[in-house]
């Protein structure tokens, strides 16, 4: 059994999305970032960082007697996930290394832009021009990168992977980045193609909240 603690955002549904595309047992505890819990001891203590998603993995890892395993960063659970189960992560060395790269490329650019611009037009105190402007240009110039990706192949790493796993709750939101898909045909192809998966159905209703 792995324990996912959790909150209703793309990175915590990146992980939710991963272990109903394996079908792996779970159970979730939420943890309600809007009220401070990330910081609270019991969670600081499988995560340093203070921020979700975590797992605990009862199983633990090959070898280790049974052991619980922790493990935090939502890039690093995928990747963990993808090796436990064989899943999602291409086994030869370029379809990895293609997954990997655009893996990286939502970790490094599409979650931290994306979440300014999430920020500073919903959630800032002021409108902060500066930033706004700053934030969606950057954000629109990254959803053209992937806009050529997906004209040249019908997933991120040609195949079904952990890469899209990630990007997909960040791109579900694009409303929130005042982004229209219509500007993007290829990433609203694969958009919808994605949404209409069950298991990433399941993964997005996790934990039964909204943010």
């Amino acid at each position: 059994m792995i324990t996912l603690y959790t909150w209703a955002t793309p990175n915590g549904r990146k992980v939710s999305i991963m272990l109903e595309e394996c079908g792996l047992a779970y159970r979730v505890e939420p943890i309600d970032i809007m009220k401070g819990a990330q910081f609270l001891p019991g969670f600081a203590a499988i995560n340093p960082n203070s921020k979700i998603p975590a797992i605990v993995d009862e199983a633990g890892l090959k070898g280790s007697g049974g052991t619980p395993f922790k493990l935090f960063e939502s890039g690093a659970i995928l990747l963990y996930l993808a090796e436990k189960t064989g899943k999602f992560f291409p086994a030869d060395g370029r379809g990895r290394y293609e997954a990997l790269q655009w893996l990286m490329f939502q970790m490094g650019g599409i979650g931290p832009i994306f979440g300014q611009a999430h920020h500073y037009l919903r959630f800032a105190p002021e409108p902060v021009p500066y930033s706004i402007k700053r934030f969606g240009d950057e954000t629109a110039r990254l959803y053209g990168v992937l806009d050529r990706r997906l004209g040249e192949a019908d997933t991120l790493a040609g195949e079904y992977s952990i890469a899209d796993m990630a990007t997909f709750p960040w791109v579900a939101r694009h409303e929130f980045h005042n982004i229209d898909l219509a500007d993007y045909p290829n990433v609203r192809r694969w958009h919808d193609a994605i949404a209409a998966r069950p298991a990433v159905q399941r993964g997005m209703a996790v934990p039964g909240t909204t943010a």
